[in-house]
């Protein structure tokens, strides 16, 4: 098993090249606002390293660091291509920007419960939320569906801004429980 507070291991790899490439879909969208399956490829590529990454940190034992990086990779993916698609005049800006400030929100929430020792985890609602954003990314950048089936995307972007905003608030409900844990004697952090 690693040491909890690692910062080299396999799945924190695994992530780091995610973050890494993804500026690769951004360029690949925003020069094929009608889809391009260079773009899908390494979009469907990127969002599976996901869950190797999870496997794989599963097996060999998690880390802090894991914790941290994993959920940061997967909204720069997600709101990277979010944005590019909004500079493609694909997607709207409000529901994008309704996911991102709820993404950006709990990320600090993380930071700050990190801090008092509090791990937060992704709940089963931040799951289905992340494959659902996934989803309309994907069927918005493939050539057969981004031009001829925008409706489709368009829901999955909607139904996406729905779970983003429920899961917002069940994190929003647990972090009143974060209000009771004492910080550590040596990290003073409030809230």
């Amino acid at each position: 098993m690693l040491d909890p507070i690692a910062l080299a291991s396999w799945a924190n790899a695994i992530t780091v090249s995610r973050l890494l490439l993804s500026p690769l879909v951004f360029l690949a969208i925003v020069d094929h606002p009608e889809g391009s399956w260079v773009a899908f490829a390494l979009w469907v590529v990127l969002c599976a390293s996901d869950a190797f990454d999870g496997w794989v940190a599963r097996r060999r034992g998690p880390t802090r660091s894991g914790a941290f990086l994993d959920p940061l990779a997967d909204k720069v993916l997600v709101l990277g291509a979010m944005f590019a698609l909004v500079s493609a005049d694909q997607f709207w800006i409000v529901p994008v920007l309704i996911i991102a400030v709820r993404e950006v929100g709990i990320s600090v929430y993380r930071i700050f419960a990190g801090a008092r020792g509090v791990s937060v985890p992704a709940s089963k609602m931040g799951k289905y939320k992340t494959l659902v954003q996934q989803m309309a990314v994907g069927f918005a950048i493939i050539p057969v569906t981004a031009v001829d089936a925008t409706w489709l995307w368009k829901s999955l972007l909607w139904v996406a801004v729905v779970l983003t905003t429920i899961s917002g608030i069940q994190y929003l409900w647990r972090a009143k429980t974060l209000e009771h844990v004492p910080a550590p004697a040596d990290t003073p952090v409030t809230l």
